[in-house]
């Protein structure tokens, strides 16, 4: 991917914001020693780093071809075929080549992650596709984008002991497009792990379930 900046508008969610988030996660990842435990399990989800990888490629993946139709459908996904590769793992259209190693896993979610942003920067505009937390607009796939790859790259980080500490400002983008229920006056980065279940905010519980709001917001 080329080097872009954060979007301008600091209330929109952009191809260069995925573009961004995308590298940092590559970054990071990239930096992990030779050795790795890619099999450990990442954070306190059930996959495994490498899976969670998988995964967060096939998110990407998977939120691009909901922009590719001419005239998306509304109520179900493009019918690619979801599979997984053992019980209890993620089910994916995408998979890397183990025999490629983490390099050539990286190389997948990179390819991915350009996808995605190749197709928000196309969309047609007023392009609505389906989701299954609301049909949503080429800025909220960015969104989604941008989410899954901040959220996803710290459960990596945890299982591969790397620090993962992602810009306020992508942070605070896509709670303001995705997260109009989260609670005002909180940092950035402890609140999007708080809403995706993955942290803690003072005098707010953990939340054991979660979603987002994909609709547009005007």
């Amino acid at each position: 991917m080329s080097p872009s900046a954060e979007s301008p508008d600091p209330s929109t969610v952009s191809a260069d914001d995925v573009d961004r988030a995308v590298r940092l996660c590559l970054d990071l990842l990239g930096s992990a020693p030779p050795g790795a435990p890619w099999d450990a399990q990442a954070g306190t989800i059930e996959w495994s780093c490498w899976e969670t990888v998988e995964h967060l490629a096939d998110d990407l993946f998977a939120y691009a071809v909901q922009l590719g139709p001419r005239k998306p459908s509304l109520d179900r996904v493009v019918p690619f075929v979801y599979d997984s590769r053992r019980p209890g793992g993620p089910r994916n259209t995408v998979h890397a080549d183990r025999a490629a190693g983490p390099a050539g896993l990286l190389e997948v979610l990179e390819a991915c992650g350009a996808l995605l942003v190749a197709m928000v920067r196309t969309a047609p505009h007023g392009l609505r596709s389906h989701h299954v937390f609301g049909s949503s607009d080429a800025e909220g796939f960015a969104a989604m984008g941008v989410v899954e790859t901040l959220v996803h790259t710290h459960d990596v980080a945890c299982g591969l002991g790397l620090r993962w500490t992602p810009p306020d400002r992508l942070c605070a983008q896509v709670l303001a497009r995705l997260f109009p229920d989260v609670p005002d006056g909180t940092p950035p980065w402890p609140t999007l792990l708080w809403a995706t279940g993955r942290g803690d905010l003072p005098g707010l519980a953990r939340r054991t379930a979660w979603r987002w709001y994909g609709e547009p917001r005007s």
